[in-house]
């Protein structure tokens, strides 16, 4: 049976995983950040005891959170409470250690840099004013006059503008980032003459949606599509021709889908198409559209009118295979079956 893709194990998921790895990274260099100070910088007047309480519950809440197994899967508000209780650690620290004179004043960049990284803009706007609140609430103002003064509010800016900065450049890169492992992995799936997917794509889109066919007992089917004269068409006007001939195919096949169907380009002339939440008669009817829509659709070359054909096997789920690999060859013997035919037509007894 094919392996059943459930959403915790998802690209996005993994990707997720990833994230979470880094965000326990930055939890782990917080903590180690502050013990230090507190080993070599907290002098006369501060409270050691409440760093030190400060230290303890948030190393107990890191390893809890992380080893509970609370969360069965990955999620962005996990990551988010998780920034939530950083600031709030960073400023019981700052409360006990100078306020905003404090050095570690600056741990509030590890909040705002992993929000940028991995929450994008709007949870990083928040994020930046709840660290803006925080800066208010350890400020040393003595009324709330003096607070909305313009000199208190100036000085405060100026103190809290390199965190602005810095979430506003790393929120930049974080994007350009995603948009071009976006690109990449969009053109890693994509079959770059055709635009349908490569077989990647198409491995990564089937597993998932025959997957659901199981699960739910729904019926799938698979066609199988070879063309009949892409040879001869190379041989008469060079691959550019073989080329056109390539896209004719695959637009043709894409006027008789629907945007549920996945189409893709499986190899040289090959493609398959995956037909989900159809039995066998209906997928019978969209090989017979396709067919048509290829035969009426004519190729020009030099003032000369080219006519092509295809030939389609079909296999459905489950009574042509219960599995995608076994439904795939099944449709490709069933194409070749049709192949022989079409060429013993045309006189042709080669196979």
């Amino acid at each position: 049976m094919a392996k059943d893709i459930e959403p915790n194990t998802s690209l996005e998921q993994e990707e997720l995983r990833g994230v979470s790895r880094t965000v326990a990274e930055i939890e782990w260099l917080l903590l180690i950040l502050v013990l230090l100070y507190y080993v070599f910088g907290v002098t006369e007047g501060y409270d050691r005891a409440a760093i030190a309480v400060a230290l303890f519950t948030y190393a107990g809440f890191v390893m809890g959170f992380r080893y509970s197994n609370i969360f069965k899967a990955e999620s962005r508000w996990k990551i988010a409470l998780e920034t939530w209780v950083m600031t709030a650690f960073i400023t019981w620290a700052l409360w006990h250690t100078g306020k905003l004179e404090s050095p570690l004043v600056n741990c509030y960049l590890l909040v705002i840099i992993t929000c940028a990284l991995t929450l994008g803009k709007a949870t990083t706007l928040l994020e930046l004013a709840l660290v803006a609140a925080c800066f208010v609430f350890l400020g040393d103002h003595s009324s709330v006059y003096e607070l909305a003064s313009l000199r208190y509010a100036g000085g405060l800016f100026a103190q809290f503008a390199p965190f602005v900065l810095v979430a506003y450049i790393t929120t930049l890169f974080s994007s350009d980032i995603r948009y071009g492992l976006n690109r990449a992995k969009l053109m890693s799936e994509t079959d770059d003459l055709t635009q349908a997917l490569n077989r990647r794509g198409f491995a990564i889109v089937s597993d998932r949606l025959f997957g659901q066919a199981v699960r739910y007992a729904r019926p799938l089917s698979v066609l199988s599509i070879d063309c009949d004269n892409l040879k001869e068409i190379n041989d008469n006007f060079g691959h550019e021709g073989g080329d056109r001939l390539l896209r004719l195919i695959v637009n043709a096949a894409h006027g008789q889908l629907r945007s549920s169907d996945v189409l893709a380009r499986y190899g040289g002339d090959e493609f398959v198409v995956l037909l989900p939440e159809t039995p066998a008669l209906g997928a019978a009817d969209v090989a017979e559209r396709i067919r048509d829509a290829v035969a009426s659709t004519l190729l020009t070359f030099n003032g000369r009118t080219v006519a092509t054909t295809v030939s389609i096997g079909c296999a459905s789920y489950p009574a042509d295979g219960r599995t995608l690999d076994a439904l795939l060859a099944r449709a490709d013997q069933a194409m070749y079956q049709e192949k022989i035919v079409h060429r013993s037509r045309n006189g042709d007894s080669s196979a």
